[in-house]
């Protein structure tokens, strides 16, 4: 024919109107298809989270008497591992590490980095004194001071000292008490750790190149220990053993808990499936209509 202008006023079938259907059910498919091939996913989480730390500072006595191998490997490796562990399990306290022989300074400040806190906490050596860079002994009344010192400005409502040692106070200025005297009036608990045997301890030294082990009486103020405990509400503890030293530091830990309101949660889901389910459906939609209702004869 060469004019359809006869047909314009013959109204369409229903099957004519409705002959472009395929085409949007074939778009639909595509672009759910595209889309699936993006990975789209939803998060369900709530944030509504409030912690409070705690201000810690760790004060580990570093003399030679530390080399001693009451316990295992010695005691200043026994008091690392087992700090380093207390460390790990509290993520959301600033915690630092004061060192102390026959003076004191700050190996660490108080810090929430605590990677670089437990580097620093591996590089603790007690041959600091033994080669003379600071003077050997025990004074126990500076390390506390030196924690106290980097304690006292802090705002947190909770600020505490773990005091480990095993010797007595024989050097330095101030008494270990007039420090936790400090200590109190600024409202820091100490917790104290006296560790070694009872009795005797193998004491490596080195005679004529070699090493060997002598035992040398164990010699700890455990009353000066406890009466600083007592005066600023904290604790005392005695550790003979690795295992004694790591469930003392459990038990503090237990004690001396971050105040949290809510715990953050949050969770991702893969959203691609019903993107799928509506290709999948179109496509079939599209395929059925094409060999039913639009079927073309040949």
């Amino acid at each position: 024919m060469s004019d359809t202008f006869a047909f314009n006023s013959v109204s369409q079938s229903l099957k004519v109107i409705l002959l472009p259907i395929q085409m949007i059910f074939r778009i639909i498919a595509f672009s759910s298809i595209v889309i699936a091939l993006a990975r789209p996913q939803t998060q369900n989480s709530w944030k509504d989270k409030w912690i409070e730390g705690i201000d810690i500072m760790l004060a580990m006595d570093v003399s030679t008497s530390m080399l001693a191998e009451d316990l295992k490997p010695n005691r200043i490796e026994a008091a690392k591992q087992v700090a380093a562990e207390f460390i790990a399990g509290r993520p959301n306290d600033n915690i630092g590490l004061t060192i102390f022989a026959g003076e004191s300074f700050t190996q660490c400040p108080m810090t929430v980095d605590h990677a670089s806190l437990l580097n620093l906490l591996q590089n603790v050596r007690t041959d600091i004194a033994a080669r003379g860079l600071i003077q050997d002994g025990t004074a126990i009344g500076m390390g506390l001071a030196n924690a106290v010192n980097r304690l006292k400005e802090s705002k947190s409502k909770s600020k505490i000292v773990i005091l480990l040692t095993d010797g007595s106070n024989n050097m330095g200025d101030l008494s270990p008490m007039t420090s936790a005297e400090i200590a109190k009036s600024f409202g820091i608990r100490v917790y104290t750790v006296a560790v070694g045997t009872d009795k005797m301890a193998p004491y490596p030294m080195q005679v004529g190149g070699r090493i060997q082990y002598v035992n040398m009486p164990v010699e700890v103020d455990t009353k000066t220990l406890s009466d600083i405990a007592d005066a600023t509400d904290g604790n005392f503890y005695r550790a003979t053993s690795s295992s004694e030293l790591k469930k003392i530091y459990s038990e503090i830990d237990k004690l001396e808990k971050s105040r949290l309101n809510v715990k953050k949660f949050s969770k991702r889901y893969e959203a691609y499936q019903p993107l799928a389910m509506i290709a999948i459906i179109s496509l079939l939609l599209e395929v059925l209509l094409r060999i039913t209702v639009f079927r073309k004869l040949p």
